[in-house]
């Protein structure tokens, strides 16, 4: 088997918790993937255009300690979704990755945790670690198979070659879903029109089928499973298992991490933002001055749920950290 392409590394940061979150996440891919050799492209939305009368702007500070952990800060302009739709940032910032160079996207809320070398790009996917969030099919109709098939048909896909036969009929696992905390593939440039475009489409024209459904916050994760499976991806095999595992771990809020983390991803963590020039910047983020450099996330929200079996929904989880005043955020 030929080796697998070097790959571009493409996050998005701005001012407030996506800087702090990007510090960690550079520090993370530092220490754990230490061999990584590729780009590591950091977006960074100006305030203008869709993100007009908001500071998105990094500050010097956050800027200084991203570039020392290789941080490639490369501006954008959204134009399409900015402060309205902020998840739209992935969508329109793929524009700064060079065409034909393989490429994963990350969200900033992720840690990594081992090395990335020789993960597989060349064919488009996404990350399995979803829930069945979207959609939520109304009492009379359509059901997942008539919203689903509507997209599909609206933008001239093969419907069937998509689903999973091994998933009963209206069971959501069915259908293509993933999270997009993670996505990857061979070439941004075309991934990326796709993406932007049929995203704008269906905000603007959602369609009978989508009538009563909300798009709000789920838009990115409707119309990546259709770019995906238009550019010959699909589900990932085993081979990018690590991505939702031993290699990185999207921990969405960072009291989260406290509670799902295993032991040595959370002294990974604690490890890789122990050094001065790191902390002097993480310690103005309350969550990370609590959580990590004061050890709060280790006594106080670990010990929430340890021994215990978690509760099997996560609004659960958050409610009890909530409950004991260390929803830090």
């Amino acid at each position: 088997m030929p080796p697998s392409p070097a790959f571009n590394i493409l996050i998005v940061a701005q001012a407030g918790r996506l800087e702090f979150e990007a510090i960690i996440f550079l520090a993370s891919l530092r220490r754990a993937s230490p061999s990584f050799a590729g780009r590591v492209i950091v977006a960074e939305p100006q305030p203008v255009g869709a993100w007009s009368g908001h500071e998105t702007r990094l500050s010097d500070e956050g800027r200084a300690v991203i570039s020392g952990l290789g941080g490639e800060i490369l501006p954008f302009t959204a134009t399409v979704f900015g402060a309205a739709y902020p998840q739209g940032n992935k969508i329109e910032a793929l524009a700064l990755l060079p065409a034909g160079e393989p490429f994963i996207f990350f969200d900033t809320d992720t840690l990594i945790t081992g090395p990335l070398d020789g993960i597989d790009v060349s064919r488009p996917t996404a990350s399995m670690r979803r829930e069945g969030t979207w959609p939520v099919p109304p009492a009379y109709g359509p059901g997942f198979t008539g919203i689903w098939r509507s997209l599909y048909r609206r933008f001239g896909l093969d419907f069937e070659t998509s689903l999973d036969e091994g998933q009963p009929d209206e069971h959501w696992e069915r259908y293509l879903y993933f999270n997009a905390g993670w996505f990857l593939g061979p070439d941004p440039a075309e991934f990326g029109r796709r993406f932007l475009t049929w995203a704008r489409e269906v905000r603007d024209d959602p369609q009978d089928e989508l009538a009563c459904q909300t798009l709000e916050p789920w838009l990115d994760q409707v119309i990546l499973p259709l770019v995906v499976h238009s550019l010959g991806g699909g589900r990932p095999g085993p081979a990018l298992a690590a991505l939702d595992g031993e290699a990185s771990f999207h921990y969405r809020k960072l009291p989260l991490l406290y509670v799902f983390g295993a032991p040595g991803q959370i002294a990974l963590l604690e490890d890789a933002v122990a050094g001065k020039e790191i902390k002097q910047v993480l310690r103005n983020w309350e969550p990370a001055r609590k959580l990590i450099y004061q050890r709060k996330g280790r006594d106080k929200v670990r010990p929430i749920f340890d021994g215990a079996s978690l509760p099997r929904l996560e609004r659960a989880i958050r409610n009890q950290i909530k409950a004991k005043g260390w929803w830090l955020v």
